[in-house]
């Protein structure tokens, strides 16, 4: 995420018109940063052209208006002549990481949604209410009705 906000803020500042106002090209992997087109004056995402293959791409070598939510990262090492076995290291790992940034994502929404609904914030609270309750019963000298007391007032307090 550090990278991705470093760029962000150059790019900024690079189309920023009292700052900087430089006319220049900004090459990314960063697929955020095509955001910035429709935030700030100046900005155009260009692109290149890409045919896919199977799993792989051929590079057009002609740059198209638009930006991309593809990465071709993998695929700029093969040509480059990386080894088959990082390669192939390197599609796991991108694979676990899309997943988890999905999972991430997907929960995320789930706890933006509760926590506008207020529901996160009461149900840790009353959480941290009845696990402190629980902290202070020593269970070796309870009653049974002391028990079924303390059980009462729990589900009282969840409620």
């Amino acid at each position: 995420m550090t990278g991705l906000s470093i760029a962000w803020a150059v790019a900024s500042f690079m189309a920023d018109k009292e700052k900087c106002g430089a006319k220049t090209l900004f090459a990314t992997h960063y697929h955020e940063l095509t955001k910035l087109e429709e935030m700030l004056d100046g900005v155009k995402n260009y692109s290149i052209a890409v045919k896919e293959k199977g799993e792989d791409i051929i590079f057009l070598r002609k740059i198209i208006k638009g930006g991309t939510d593809e990465s071709y990262g993998i695929h700029v090492a093969k040509l480059a002549g990386v080894p088959k076995d990082v390669l192939k290291n390197a599609k796991e790992i991108l694979k676990n990481l899309e997943r988890k940034s999905m999972l991430g994502e997907k929960n995320m929404e789930k706890q933006e949604k509760k926590e506008s609904a207020g529901q996160l914030s009461m149900y840790n609270f009353k959480l941290a209410e009845i696990a402190h309750e629980l902290d202070k019963i020593n269970v070796n000298e309870l009653t049974p009705i002391d028990a079924m007391n303390i059980l009462v007032k729990l589900k009282e307090t969840a409620s």
